[in-house]
């Protein structure tokens, strides 16, 4: 791996940049070209949207812009504005994996920017976001071939990886605690509390016929199998049946549980339970009628579906459902977290499942993220062993830090839905 130097303040030694390989990662490789004046205009935007800011943003040395509070420090600000000016938060994004702007408190500057996402970018520019806005590429709509690309890119970078910042459950979705802050050590419990309320939820025990939508790496399906349930867990990441499959068999309860490779809508059979963890925003707005209904059919009359989901404000989401985000470049291609209207209205329209609960718990998310996160920090020289590149270490520092300050800012939530499906004597309204 080698580094180049950033152009440091008079008095300050240079500051070793990571380099990019071009093949792998061109958009962070190079600098997008861009012409003085629309470098001159995006500066002149981002300086008017800090002015406003509870940060100290300071470039190349500069006085700090904003109102003070956490510290931005931008070390090649022609380099960043020619990236935000050309590509908005991908460029923002791309810009920190370069190496171009850092933060001692990352996930701080990342909240308060998360917090007024909605008024960064000034009313006239926002009215022509369709203009401007990148937008989703056609090859990554979640039909089921590009679902299984999409999850793969994801899923399948190495179960070694995973295993270096998660607690020895496997469990990659929110924990929910007895109290916070958060502990590394509670944070097993905690993930464990999470699957048995959703387990709870569905009223899964002795005999239960449930189906799973996304495995993970196999710990609900096996806490479903300990009570006596039988389980069928479907997903498309073969690194995580592998893993999955290891772990059942090693429990002794490979007899209970079929892991298979399965799209949801390729499922067959009935159930009585349905427990699907953080998969829906995988989906995709196009699919998301698909997906209610698949757990439909699949379910039982008088069944029960438990869903975990991430959630974003409505308004929110239909103002970026379309747009092409750095969390779908480099983390999750083609991607959309729903709101709690669209979830609600999609079942309720679509489906004959009816809403039982919901209840948040974003709080709980932000503290796993941040163990997550600090694992992942600690043991940055193992994720070099595993032979991941310097730019590929900011990139998912990036990607947790900028989840966890999605829920410290209230921007996401984490909900937990309990739906059931009406039956001839009660049928759903």
């Amino acid at each position: 791996m080698t580094t180049a130097r950033h152009p440091a303040p008079a008095g300050l030694p240079a500051r070793p940049q990571p380099t990019a390989d071009p093949a792998r990662r061109p958009g962070v490789a190079a600098v997008p070209p861009a012409s003085r004046a629309r470098t001159a205009l995006t500066a002149a935007v981002v300086r008017h949207a800090l002015r406003r800011l509870p940060l100290a943003v300071r470039f190349a040395g500069a006085e700090p812009v904003g109102l003070g509070g956490p510290l931005m420090r931008v070390h090649d600000p022609a380099a960043f504005h020619a990236r935000v000016g050309r590509h908005g938060l991908v460029g923002f994004g791309e810009s920190y994996m370069a190496g171009e702007w850092d933060a001692p408190d990352l996930v701080g500057t990342l909240t308060v920017l998360a917090a007024n996402a909605a008024d960064l970018v000034p009313a006239p520019l926002q009215r022509l976001r369709g203009l401007w806005a990148l937008r989703q590429p056609r090859e990554r709509r979640n039909t089921p071939d590009g679902a299984r690309a999409n999850i793969s890119a994801h899923y399948d970078l190495s179960n070694d990886l995973f295993a270096l910042f998660l607690d020895e459950t496997l469990t990659y979705s929110s924990a929910l605690f007895r109290g916070l802050p958060a502990r590394w050590e509670l944070l097993a419990a905690a993930q464990r509390r999470k699957i048995d309320r959703l387990l709870d939820l569905a009223d899964v025990g002795p005999g239960t016929r449930l189906l799973e939508i996304g495995t993970g790496w196999g710990e609900l399906a096996l806490r479903a199998a300990a009570r006596g349930a039988r389980v069928t867990t479907l997903t498309l990441s073969r690194e995580q049946r592998s893993l999955a499959r290891e772990r059942i068999r090693a429990a002794g309860l490979d007899e209970r549980v079929s892991v298979e490779l399965c799209d949801y809508r390729e499922a067959r059979g009935t159930y009585d339970a349905v427990v699907s963890v953080e998969m829906i925003e995988a989906v995709g707005a196009e699919f998301w009628p698909v997906y209610f209904r698949a757990i439909d059919d699949r379910l039982e009359p008088g069944g029960r579906l438990a869903l975990q989901a991430i959630t974003m404000p409505h308004a929110r989401m239909l103002a970026t459902r379309d747009t092409y985000t750095w969390i779908h470049k480099y983390v999750f291609p083609g991607g959309l977290i729903p709101s709690t209207r669209a979830i609600e209205e999609t079942a309720r329209e679509r489906t004959a499942l009816r809403l039982a609960r919901r209840d948040g718990f974003g709080a709980h998310y932000a503290e796993t993220l941040r163990l997550w996160r600090e694992r992942f920090t600690e043991r940055a020289d193992d994720v070099a062993a595993l032979g991941f590149d310097e730019v590929f270490r900011r990139l998912w520092i990036f990607y947790l830090a900028y989840s966890e300050a999605g829920f410290r800012s209230g921007y996401l939530d984490v909900q937990q839905y309990l739906f059931t499906k009406g039956t001839k004597e009660n049928p759903a309204p």
